[in-house]
């Protein structure tokens, strides 16, 4: 089987799950990694195996390598994405895309100019959970779906993660954090998306950070951190999203349900692959569990890269791709502008439904 060389620029936190998982995938071969800080990749190589560690210069100058993963902080990715495109590489780019529109169009722009191709996180929609969740809509077992609702609501990510202050800084907080893993799911669920309305605040403008190494550091807080949507989505549905870093207390709210003319499915967290699957159907009084009918329901995080890449060795659509995460992003956008200016926003973009059939996922799980 051939294989495709791919590099990852970007060794922070979320890298080794893509270090750990990549090389599972039987035509993906890892070759390098690279980051500003060059002592941390060569940690990440040595610990997973990685045959170089480099500069993000020299990487993206090494003419095997064909596709780059983008883990870089959220203000980064278009950059770093764009330098990929411009040096001739393929771009699996984490979530979000960008953190402008115009930085998403000009990312899609330039793939389109140099015949190549750009995916996005999230790919937790490919995982067994939410495919089954939509095996279920596909084969009119909740009948006509006419709702939905989203739930993203913690305490903040100061309470654990070990440097969270790009989590308050533009590009970031609940929605542009959060957020690309609960709206690509509904669109993987429902389709794009039309029109939108929200309202956002940051609740408090500072906050301090709980846990270690940087415990008692303060963080000025410089985008919202509670904010609600109404979606219309081009099918029909209306669906509405919260998400928030302002719960202290907690919550017991799902994660995604999805109402339909002849019952519900509850969807499991989108920010993970498996289940649980429940439903309840109008003449039921309980809701039951489904056995999920799709694979990867461990963290199977570089499913998303496996598909970009066997669209480049072999052609044919990937669905992890930019005009879904460029949907997503738009949409996160119109929610803040809905909040600015107190209109609706009209949503400029569209993107097809990723393709759902059990046979796009020819992938090797053994070793998940």
């Amino acid at each position: 089987m051939k294989k495709l060389k791919i590099g990852i620029i970007g060794c922070g936190n979320i890298s080794s799950i893509y270090m750990e998982n990549c090389p599972k995938f039987p035509h993906l071969e890892l070759v390098a990694c690279a980051d500003l800080d060059e002592k941390c990749a060569q940690a990440q190589a040595g610990k997973f195996g990685i045959p170089k560690a480099c500069s993000v210069e020299e990487l993206l100058s090494d003419p095997g390598i064909e596709l780059v993963i983008n883990l870089t902080i959220p203000k980064a990715h278009a950059s770093v994405s764009l330098q990929a495109l411009e040096a001739g590489k393929h771009v699996y780019s984490e979530k979000p895309l960008a953190i402008t529109c115009e930085e998403g169009k000009q990312m899609l722009e330039a793939a389109k100019r140099k015949n190549l191709l750009v995916g996005s996180a999230p790919d937790t929609f490919l995982g067994a959970g939410i495919q089954t969740a939509i095996h279920l809509i596909e084969q009119g077992e909740i009948g006509v779906p006419v709702g939905a609702s989203a739930f993203m609501i913690c305490s903040g990510h100061e309470h654990w993660h070990p440097d969270p202050a790009f989590y308050y800084d533009i590009g970031g907080g609940p929605m542009f954090d959060m957020g690309p893993y609960y709206l690509t799911a509904l669109v993987a669920l429902l389709g794009p998306i039309k029109r939108i309305s929200g309202s956002a605040r940051i609740s408090y403008p500072e906050r301090t950070v709980r846990s270690k190494p940087k415990e008692g550091t303060k963080i000025v807080v410089s985008t919202p951190t509670h904010l609600s949507g109404v979606m219309d989505f081009a099918s029909g549905v209306i669906g509405t999203i919260t998400t928030s870093f302002d719960a202290f207390g907690g919550t017991s709210l799902p994660p995604i349900e999805i109402y339909g003319s002849q019952g519900t499915i509850l969807v499991p967290d989108p920010n993970t692959f498996g289940g649980p699957v429940r439903i309840r159907k109008s003449d039921e009084k309980e809701f039951s569990e489904v056995p999920l009918s799709y694979g990867f329901a461990q963290n199977s995080r570089g499913l998303g890269v496996s598909d970009i890449a066997k669209a480049i060795l072999e052609g044919g659509n990937y669905r992890a791709n930019g005009e879904l995460a460029y949907h997503v992003l738009e949409a996160m956008h119109g929610l803040l502008e809905s909040s600015e200016k107190g209109t609706h926003y009209i949503m400029e973009s569209t993107c097809a439904r990723p393709e759902s059939e059990s046979k796009v996922l020819q992938f090797a799980e053994e070793s998940f």
